[in-house]
């Protein structure tokens, strides 16, 4: 299979992705800038410690957008809700 890998770089942070050649490379190129945003506003200013120190944090922020390889929401609002939502359930633990 082959696949065409994009990137698109943020402040000194590359974010790639492996995009099959039947699917709209725009679109994924899109869904880099809106998970930035998110990164973004969820850890302020994101930098490559909140990558590193943070990456279960990152992960789930990621399955919030991905499902098995396809782009599964693109709210920011949606997104960061969830994220809220986690926090209050990881408190709680």
């Amino acid at each position: 299979m082959t696949c065409s890998i994009r990137y698109r770089r943020y402040a000194g942070l590359y974010f790639t992705l492996c995009i099959d050649p039947k699917d709209n490379e725009l679109s994924y190129l899109e869904s880099i800038h809106l998970f930035v945003e998110c990164l973004d506003r969820y850890f302020g200013s994101v930098c490559e410690l909140d990558l590193v120190f943070g990456f279960y944090k990152v992960f789930a922020l990621i399955d919030e957008f991905y499902l098995g390889g396809e782009i599964q929401e693109t709210s920011k609002k949606v997104i960061l809700d969830r994220m809220a939502h986690l926090e209050e359930v990881e408190k709680r633990t």
